[in-house]
Protein backbone atom coordinates (compact mmCIF):
# COMPACT_ATOMS: atom_id res chain seq x y z
CA UNK A 1 0.00 0.00 0.00
CA UNK A 2 0.86 3.91 -0.38
CA UNK A 3 2.34 5.23 2.99
CA UNK A 4 2.74 8.84 3.86
CA UNK A 5 5.44 9.27 6.59
CA UNK A 6 6.42 12.28 7.98
CA UNK A 7 9.29 12.42 11.17
CA UNK A 8 11.55 14.55 12.99
CA UNK A 9 14.99 15.77 10.60
CA UNK A 10 17.43 13.29 11.41
CA UNK A 11 15.06 10.56 12.53
CA UNK A 12 16.00 7.89 10.11
CA UNK A 13 13.20 8.27 7.33
CA UNK A 14 15.60 7.47 4.15
CA UNK A 15 16.75 4.04 5.87
CA UNK A 16 12.90 3.71 6.43
CA UNK A 17 12.47 3.34 2.76
CA UNK A 18 15.63 1.96 2.11
CA UNK A 19 15.40 -0.89 4.36
CA UNK A 20 12.08 -1.53 3.71
CA UNK A 21 12.58 -1.75 -0.52
CA UNK A 22 15.64 -4.16 0.06
CA UNK A 23 13.52 -6.34 2.13
CA UNK A 24 10.36 -6.64 -0.14
CA UNK A 25 11.83 -6.10 -3.72
CA UNK A 26 12.32 -9.70 -5.99
CA UNK A 27 14.70 -8.65 -8.43
CA UNK A 28 14.38 -10.12 -12.27
CA UNK A 29 17.17 -9.43 -14.52
CA UNK A 30 16.58 -6.09 -17.49
CA UNK A 31 13.20 -4.89 -14.39
CA UNK A 32 13.38 -1.56 -12.36
CA UNK A 33 11.55 -2.38 -9.79
CA UNK A 34 11.46 0.87 -7.54
CA UNK A 35 11.90 4.51 -8.47
CA UNK A 36 13.25 7.21 -5.56
CA UNK A 37 13.22 10.82 -7.10
CA UNK A 38 14.89 13.10 -5.02
CA UNK A 39 14.97 17.36 -6.04
CA UNK A 40 18.57 17.93 -5.77
CA UNK A 41 21.53 15.96 -7.40
CA UNK A 42 23.08 15.91 -3.71
CA UNK A 43 20.19 14.28 -2.48
CA UNK A 44 20.36 11.35 -5.28
CA UNK A 45 24.16 10.51 -4.99
CA UNK A 46 23.63 10.13 -1.03
CA UNK A 47 20.68 8.01 -1.00
CA UNK A 48 21.81 5.95 -4.01
CA UNK A 49 24.90 5.62 -1.65
CA UNK A 50 22.95 4.63 0.97
CA UNK A 51 21.02 1.54 -1.58
CA UNK A 52 24.52 0.40 -1.89
CA UNK A 53 25.53 0.39 1.49
CA UNK A 54 22.73 -1.36 2.93
CA UNK A 55 22.27 -4.00 0.21
CA UNK A 56 26.22 -4.94 0.64
CA UNK A 57 25.53 -8.89 1.12
CA UNK A 58 22.38 -8.66 -1.72
CA UNK A 59 24.93 -9.39 -4.20
CA UNK A 60 21.42 -9.94 -6.72
CA UNK A 61 20.85 -6.09 -6.44
CA UNK A 62 21.80 -3.93 -8.66
CA UNK A 63 21.67 0.24 -8.16
CA UNK A 64 22.27 3.30 -9.96
CA UNK A 65 21.62 6.95 -9.95
CA UNK A 66 20.54 9.36 -12.77
CA UNK A 67 20.54 13.12 -12.55
CA UNK A 68 21.38 16.25 -15.22
CA UNK A 69 24.94 17.08 -15.91
CA UNK A 70 25.95 13.94 -17.23
CA UNK A 71 25.72 12.57 -20.25
CA UNK A 72 22.24 11.04 -21.49
CA UNK A 73 24.15 8.93 -23.28
CA UNK A 74 26.09 7.26 -20.53
CA UNK A 75 23.06 6.50 -18.67
CA UNK A 76 21.14 5.31 -21.55
CA UNK A 77 23.74 2.52 -22.26
CA UNK A 78 23.72 1.53 -18.76
CA UNK A 79 20.29 1.05 -18.91
CA UNK A 80 20.45 -0.93 -21.51
CA UNK A 81 23.47 -2.67 -20.88
CA UNK A 82 23.30 -3.57 -17.09
CA UNK A 83 19.90 -2.69 -15.77
CA UNK A 84 19.63 -1.99 -12.90
CA UNK A 85 16.72 -3.41 -10.53
CA UNK A 86 16.53 0.25 -8.30
CA UNK A 87 16.95 3.76 -9.47
CA UNK A 88 17.56 6.40 -7.91
CA UNK A 89 17.19 10.48 -9.81
CA UNK A 90 16.07 13.71 -10.08
CA UNK A 91 12.37 14.37 -11.84
CA UNK A 92 13.82 16.14 -15.40
CA UNK A 93 16.49 12.96 -16.04
CA UNK A 94 14.07 10.60 -14.65
CA UNK A 95 11.91 11.63 -16.65
CA UNK A 96 13.66 12.29 -20.31
CA UNK A 97 15.23 9.02 -19.99
CA UNK A 98 11.42 7.17 -19.73
CA UNK A 99 10.02 9.80 -22.73
CA UNK A 100 12.67 8.08 -24.53
CA UNK A 101 11.55 4.33 -23.41
CA UNK A 102 15.51 3.77 -22.27
CA UNK A 103 14.14 3.50 -18.88
CA UNK A 104 11.08 1.18 -18.72
CA UNK A 105 8.30 1.40 -15.95
CA UNK A 106 5.94 -0.85 -16.04
CA UNK A 107 7.43 -3.01 -13.46
CA UNK A 108 7.98 -0.67 -10.99
CA UNK A 109 6.47 -1.59 -7.48
CA UNK A 110 8.05 0.88 -5.50
CA UNK A 111 8.26 4.57 -6.33
CA UNK A 112 9.40 7.03 -3.32
CA UNK A 113 9.21 10.35 -3.67
CA UNK A 114 11.71 12.55 -0.76
CA UNK A 115 11.18 15.50 0.75
CA UNK A 116 8.22 14.99 -1.08
CA UNK A 117 6.65 18.57 -0.03
CA UNK A 118 9.53 20.20 -1.63
CA UNK A 119 9.21 18.60 -4.89
CA UNK A 120 6.02 19.09 -5.04
CA UNK A 121 5.99 22.62 -4.14
CA UNK A 122 7.63 23.80 -7.53
CA UNK A 123 5.29 23.43 -10.79
CA UNK A 124 7.86 22.18 -12.96
CA UNK A 125 9.18 19.99 -11.09
CA UNK A 126 5.22 18.61 -9.67
CA UNK A 127 4.49 18.05 -13.64
CA UNK A 128 7.31 15.96 -14.22
CA UNK A 129 6.62 14.21 -10.92
CA UNK A 130 3.49 13.93 -12.15
CA UNK A 131 4.16 12.37 -15.74
CA UNK A 132 6.75 9.89 -14.14
CA UNK A 133 4.13 8.61 -11.71
CA UNK A 134 1.09 7.54 -14.88
CA UNK A 135 3.80 6.07 -16.39
CA UNK A 136 4.39 3.27 -12.88
CA UNK A 137 1.64 0.89 -12.67
CA UNK A 138 -2.01 2.27 -10.78
CA UNK A 139 -2.47 -0.32 -8.18
CA UNK A 140 -2.31 1.64 -5.09
CA UNK A 141 -3.98 1.77 -1.78
CA UNK A 142 -3.68 5.31 0.51
CA UNK A 143 -2.36 4.98 4.45
CA UNK A 144 -0.78 7.66 6.41
CA UNK A 145 1.86 7.57 8.96
CA UNK A 146 2.75 10.42 11.31
CA UNK A 147 5.62 9.40 13.60
CA UNK A 148 5.00 12.61 16.79
CA UNK A 149 2.70 15.56 16.14
CA UNK A 150 3.93 18.66 13.93
CA UNK A 151 4.07 20.45 17.10
CA UNK A 152 7.02 18.45 17.74
CA UNK A 153 8.91 18.23 14.51
CA UNK A 154 12.40 20.29 15.97
CA UNK A 155 14.71 18.35 17.41
CA UNK A 156 14.84 16.76 21.25
CA UNK A 157 19.11 17.15 21.44
CA UNK A 158 19.51 20.60 19.80
CA UNK A 159 20.23 23.81 21.32
CA UNK A 160 19.04 26.77 19.71
CA UNK A 161 19.63 30.41 20.00
CA UNK A 162 19.31 34.05 17.97
CA UNK A 163 21.55 36.88 18.00
CA UNK A 164 20.36 40.65 17.13
CA UNK A 165 22.76 42.64 15.12
CA UNK A 166 22.71 44.86 11.83
CA UNK A 167 23.77 43.45 8.66
CA UNK A 168 27.38 45.40 8.98
CA UNK A 169 28.07 42.90 12.16
CA UNK A 170 27.49 39.89 10.96
CA UNK A 171 31.22 38.98 9.98
CA UNK A 172 32.78 39.97 13.02
CA UNK A 173 30.36 38.25 15.28
CA UNK A 174 30.99 34.89 12.82
CA UNK A 175 34.86 35.46 13.59
CA UNK A 176 34.06 35.49 16.94
CA UNK A 177 31.45 32.38 17.33
CA UNK A 178 34.00 30.15 14.85
CA UNK A 179 36.95 31.06 17.20
CA UNK A 180 34.62 30.59 20.66
CA UNK A 181 32.58 27.49 19.93
CA UNK A 182 33.21 24.26 20.11
CA UNK A 183 32.67 22.19 17.01
CA UNK A 184 33.51 19.05 14.97
CA UNK A 185 31.69 20.43 11.65
CA UNK A 186 29.95 23.39 11.08
CA UNK A 187 27.48 24.38 8.45
CA UNK A 188 26.56 27.98 7.85
CA UNK A 189 23.94 29.01 5.70
CA UNK A 190 23.23 32.29 3.15
CA UNK A 191 20.53 33.17 1.20
CA UNK A 192 22.48 33.42 -1.96
CA UNK A 193 24.89 32.21 -4.25
CA UNK A 194 26.96 34.73 -4.16
CA UNK A 195 26.74 35.62 -0.65
CA UNK A 196 28.36 31.80 -0.26
CA UNK A 197 30.94 31.96 -2.59
CA UNK A 198 32.40 35.52 -0.69
CA UNK A 199 31.44 34.79 2.72
CA UNK A 200 33.37 31.54 1.99
CA UNK A 201 36.55 33.45 0.74
CA UNK A 202 36.63 35.77 3.76
CA UNK A 203 36.74 32.58 6.08
CA UNK A 204 39.41 30.76 3.71
CA UNK A 205 41.69 34.09 3.77
CA UNK A 206 41.50 34.34 8.02
CA UNK A 207 42.77 30.33 7.89
CA UNK A 208 39.52 29.20 8.50
CA UNK A 209 39.64 25.62 6.92
CA UNK A 210 36.12 26.25 4.55
CA UNK A 211 34.79 25.18 1.69
CA UNK A 212 31.20 26.09 -0.18
CA UNK A 213 28.41 24.51 -2.22
CA UNK A 214 25.92 26.19 -4.40
CA UNK A 215 23.86 25.51 -7.32
CA UNK A 216 26.33 28.13 -9.25
CA UNK A 217 29.04 25.00 -9.13
CA UNK A 218 29.15 22.72 -12.09
CA UNK A 219 27.84 19.14 -11.09
CA UNK A 220 30.93 17.37 -10.71
CA UNK A 221 32.71 20.39 -8.40
CA UNK A 222 29.64 20.34 -6.00
CA UNK A 223 29.97 16.47 -5.59
CA UNK A 224 33.68 16.55 -5.17
CA UNK A 225 33.32 19.23 -2.50
CA UNK A 226 30.42 17.44 -0.86
CA UNK A 227 32.12 14.10 -0.20
CA UNK A 228 35.25 16.14 0.69
CA UNK A 229 33.10 17.65 3.29
CA UNK A 230 30.93 14.57 4.66
CA UNK A 231 34.99 12.78 5.01
CA UNK A 232 36.05 15.31 7.35
CA UNK A 233 38.30 17.12 4.76
CA UNK A 234 37.23 20.47 5.53
CA UNK A 235 35.36 21.66 9.37
CA UNK A 236 33.12 24.66 7.92
CA UNK A 237 30.73 24.24 4.73
CA UNK A 238 29.23 27.82 3.62
CA UNK A 239 25.83 26.97 1.79
CA UNK A 240 22.76 27.65 0.28
CA UNK A 241 19.81 25.63 0.57
CA UNK A 242 20.56 23.56 -1.59
CA UNK A 243 22.08 21.52 1.29
CA UNK A 244 19.20 22.50 3.37
CA UNK A 245 17.20 19.34 3.27
CA UNK A 246 17.91 15.48 3.60
CA UNK A 247 21.68 15.60 3.59
CA UNK A 248 23.00 13.96 6.42
CA UNK A 249 26.69 14.11 7.74
CA UNK A 250 26.77 12.72 11.07
CA UNK A 251 30.19 15.26 12.29
CA UNK A 252 28.14 18.31 12.09
CA UNK A 253 26.96 19.54 15.66
CA UNK A 254 26.12 23.13 14.83
CA UNK A 255 24.25 24.84 12.55
CA UNK A 256 24.73 28.76 12.10
CA UNK A 257 22.21 30.58 10.00
CA UNK A 258 24.00 33.78 9.31
CA UNK A 259 20.82 34.89 6.69
CA UNK A 260 17.69 34.06 8.20
CA UNK A 261 15.45 31.69 6.16
CA UNK A 262 12.44 32.50 4.29
CA UNK A 263 10.17 30.09 6.11
CA UNK A 264 9.48 28.00 9.63
CA UNK A 265 9.95 24.92 6.86
CA UNK A 266 13.45 25.86 6.04
CA UNK A 267 14.43 26.87 8.85
CA UNK A 268 13.44 23.06 10.19
CA UNK A 269 15.43 21.33 7.81
CA UNK A 270 18.70 24.04 8.08
CA UNK A 271 18.48 23.37 11.91
CA UNK A 272 17.92 19.32 11.22
CA UNK A 273 21.43 19.04 9.91
CA UNK A 274 23.18 19.19 13.07
CA UNK A 275 21.94 16.15 16.16
CA UNK A 276 21.02 14.15 14.11
CA UNK A 277 19.71 10.86 15.20
CA UNK A 278 19.39 12.79 19.05
CA UNK A 279 23.00 13.73 19.25
CA UNK A 280 24.02 16.59 20.44
CA UNK A 281 23.92 19.91 18.39
CA UNK A 282 23.73 23.86 18.52
CA UNK A 283 21.43 25.95 16.35
CA UNK A 284 22.61 29.93 15.93
CA UNK A 285 20.51 32.23 13.80
CA UNK A 286 21.21 35.98 13.01
CA UNK A 287 18.46 38.39 13.08
CA UNK A 288 19.30 41.56 11.34
CA UNK A 289 15.87 42.83 10.04
CA UNK A 290 11.98 43.16 11.30
CA UNK A 291 11.38 40.65 9.09
CA UNK A 292 14.15 38.36 10.38
CA UNK A 293 12.06 38.71 13.57
CA UNK A 294 8.95 37.47 11.76
CA UNK A 295 10.34 34.94 10.64
CA UNK A 296 11.54 33.65 13.91
CA UNK A 297 8.61 34.01 15.54
CA UNK A 298 6.68 32.09 12.97
CA UNK A 299 8.91 29.20 13.90
CA UNK A 300 8.40 29.51 17.74
CA UNK A 301 4.87 29.34 17.12
CA UNK A 302 4.47 26.58 14.83
CA UNK A 303 6.98 24.05 16.76
CA UNK A 304 6.16 25.73 20.69
CA UNK A 305 9.49 25.83 21.17
CA UNK A 306 11.40 29.09 22.98
CA UNK A 307 14.24 30.26 21.24
CA UNK A 308 16.19 32.69 23.18
CA UNK A 309 19.15 35.25 22.86
CA UNK A 310 22.10 33.60 22.38
CA UNK A 311 23.92 34.26 26.36
CA UNK A 312 27.26 36.04 26.89
CA UNK A 313 28.87 31.88 27.99
CA UNK A 314 27.25 28.86 26.71
CA UNK A 315 27.83 25.21 28.42
CA UNK A 316 29.90 23.19 25.94
CA UNK A 317 28.48 19.89 26.95
CA UNK A 318 24.82 21.20 25.66
CA UNK A 319 25.96 20.70 22.13
CA UNK A 320 29.00 18.78 21.84
CA UNK A 321 30.02 15.33 23.14
CA UNK A 322 33.72 16.09 23.70
CA UNK A 323 36.22 19.48 23.75
CA UNK A 324 37.65 18.96 19.83
CA UNK A 325 40.99 20.31 17.76
CA UNK A 326 41.60 23.73 16.40
CA UNK A 327 38.91 25.95 14.75
CA UNK A 328 41.72 27.73 12.33
CA UNK A 329 44.95 26.28 10.83
CA UNK A 330 47.19 26.70 13.40
CA UNK A 331 45.22 28.33 16.38
CA UNK A 332 43.55 27.14 19.54
CA UNK A 333 40.13 28.02 20.19
CA UNK A 334 38.57 29.66 23.22
CA UNK A 335 35.30 28.75 24.67
CA UNK A 336 33.85 31.91 26.15
CA UNK A 337 31.71 34.38 23.85
CA UNK A 338 32.22 37.23 26.14
CA UNK A 339 36.25 36.59 26.03
CA UNK A 340 36.67 35.56 22.53
CA UNK A 341 38.79 37.89 20.56
CA UNK A 342 39.43 38.06 16.79
CA UNK A 343 42.83 37.25 16.12
CA UNK A 344 42.24 37.88 11.93
CA UNK A 345 39.73 39.84 11.60
CA UNK A 346 37.36 40.24 8.56
CA UNK A 347 38.40 42.42 6.12
CA UNK A 348 36.60 45.58 6.96
CA UNK A 349 36.28 46.48 2.95
CA UNK A 350 34.34 42.73 2.71
CA UNK A 351 31.97 43.41 5.12
CA UNK A 352 28.77 43.58 3.58
CA UNK A 353 27.81 40.63 1.28
CA UNK A 354 25.56 41.09 -2.13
Amino acid sequence: MDVICQAKSGMGKTAVFVLSTLQQIEPVAGQVAALVLCHTRELAYQICHEFERFSTYLTDIKVAVFYGGVHIKSHKDLLKNECPHIVVGTPGRILALARDKDLALKNVRHFILDECDKMLESLDMRKDVQEIFKMTPHDKQPMEIYVDDEAKLTLHGLVQHYIKLSELEKNRKLNDLLDALDFNQVVIFVKSVSRAAELNKLLVECNFPSICIHSGMSQEERLTRYKGFKEGHKRILVATDLVGRGIDIERVNIVINYDMPDSADTYLHRVGRAGRFGTKGLAITFVASASDSDVLNQVQERFEVDIKELPEQIDTSTYSMSFLCHHREGLAPSFSLASSTAKLPFSAAALILK
